[in-house]
């Protein structure tokens, strides 16, 4: 009944929804009605804060949508690697039966997920096309479909991790002035009081276990309702290019060998050891506390180009593996924009202060996280990128916690697990993995959205618990 339901709203948002851009745009647009409607601001001067420095021109806004490109681009490059794909095809000939294969799909998509959504994307993608043709193979009659589905579950778990946008983009004073400005109603957050804490360790531990679960559940009985990898995909993608034939030694010896990337990765690798394993301060003998506690969009992107170089091996392997993953930034560069605009005519009009307190006044301490959950789950499948929600909705949540006594770690969580139950529903970041599986978002959405109503009911529960 549950699969049922999430199908009739996914073709309901098929036939009426617009493209996310379209839907920007028209956000735009309600906030320019709402700021003349509810405040004293002019058109004229409406339009300058907008199109101006601290509106779509924001430095900051700028900064973060090429922060979310990179995340995007460096888990993708390294899910592509030779070293992960080998790990990934051994992973594949593992399970033994069509409900242990699929738990494997969605256990290694939401565990890679928890470290870098982009990983988890595209791993989940390649596990999935992986995994269903290797059973084919061994005669497993196992639903390729619901094995994409698994492969998307990253996505449930991802704002919950290590590239969370939310979390990251409050651990630090200059991360938290490229959303709310000088005069943010909270100071530094560190991931010890979000994605560390108590509270994320039992929510996001939990999915990784229930979504696995649900989904081996689901694995259809009956043969005639099992379709097979074969009905979907063909060759395996990301062939590899052929080498160019009669290239000069010095390119072959810059772009085709090891020596750059190695030079590259020996100076990422002594800022990540300092930056992990911070020396003793001699001045009074205490070890600082490792970057891991305090990580920011730069340091995981850092981190995952180190990674990627180096599992790549050569320059030419790894800007090949980033053209293919740059064509999925489009919607980011193209959005990031206009969610600035919004943000800086909704904070410099007194907006974004105004619905804060409406939000604070009818809220308790108790009842106020559980409705910016909520909100952020419906607002996500018209901002469909966790950053650009954050921009959004951030400025409004955290003002709100502030006017009703709320721990802001607690409201930045609330933020992170809204957006990321309904991507089970919105198909926006499922379209690399629907190139790499064959799927279409009509052959998967009936079972993400039965992983998404047990996964809001656990999320909800921990917000009420801790």
């Amino acid at each position: 009944m549950i699969s049922t339901l999430g199908l009739r709203i996914s073709a309901g948002f098929r036939r009426t929804a617009p493209d996310p851009f379209v839907l920007a745009v028209l956000l735009t647009l309600v906030t320019f009605v709402l700021v003349l409607a509810r405040t004293p601001t002019s058109f004229s001067a409406s339009v300058s804060m907008w199109a101006g420095t601290e509106g779509v021109w924001s430095a900051g806004m700028l900064r973060f949508a090429m922060q979310m490109c990179l995340i995007l681009i460096t888990g993708h490059a390294l899910a592509s690697s030779p070293p992960v794909s080998r790990v990934l095809d051994g992973l594949a000939g593992t399970p033994r039966s069509a409900p242990q294969a699929v738990a494997l799909v969605a256990l290694v998509a939401a565990s890679l997920g928890v470290l870098n959504w982009g990983l988890g994307l595209i791993a989940g993608a390649l596990m999935a096309r992986r995994v269903g043709a290797a059973m084919e193979r061994r005669g497993v009659a196992v639903h390729y479909p619901l094995l994409a589905a698994a492969g998307y579950v990253g996505l449930l778990v991802w704002h919950g991790g290590f590239s969370g946008s939310a979390p990251l983009k409050v651990t630090q004073p200059g991360e938290i002035r490229d959303i709310f400005g000088p005069d943010a109603p909270f100071g530094p957050i560190a991931l010890t009081g979000t994605i560390l804490s108590p509270m994320n360790l039992a929510v996001t531990g939990g999915l990784l276990v229930l979504a696995p679960a649900l989904l081996a559940v689901m694995s259809p009985r009956r043969a005639e309702d099992i379709e097979p990898a074969s009905r979907f995909i063909s060759a395996e993608p990301d062939a590899a290019h052929a080498p160019e034939k009669d290239k000069p030694l010095l390119p072959r010896l810059l772009e085709d060998s090891p020596v750059v990337t190695l030079l590259l990765v020996g100076l990422i690798s002594w800022w990540a050891w300092g930056y992990y394993l911070p020396p003793t301060d001699p001045a009074t003998g205490a070890r600082p506390p490792s970057g891991i506690t305090q990580l920011t969009p730069d340091t995981v992107n850092m981190t995952m180009l180190m990674l990627g170089l180096l599992l790549h091996g050569t320059p030419r392997r790894y800007v090949r593996a980033v053209e293919r993953a740059a064509s999925g930034c489009a919607g980011i560069i193209l959005q990031f924009p206009l969610y600035a605009g919004i943000m800086g005519l909704m904070a410099g009009s007194g907006l974004t202060a105004q619905m804060a307190r409406a939000i604070a006044d009818t809220s308790s301490p108790t009842t106020l996280p559980h409705f910016t959950f909520a909100s952020a789950a419906v607002v996500n499948l018209f901002v469909p990128s966790g950053g650009g929600q954050w921009a959004v909705q951030g400025p409004i949540a955290m003002h709100a916690a502030a006017d009703a006594g709320v721990d802001p770690a607690k409201m930045v969580m609330a933020v992170a697990y809204g957006d990321q139950l309904t991507n089970m529903l919105q198909p926006f970041w499922a379209l690399p993995l629907l190139a790499i599986t064959g799927v279409k978002a009509r052959d998967i959405v009936g079972y993400t959205a039965i992983v998404m109503v047990a996964a809001g009911a656990w999320m909800a529960a921990g917000l009420l618990l801790f």
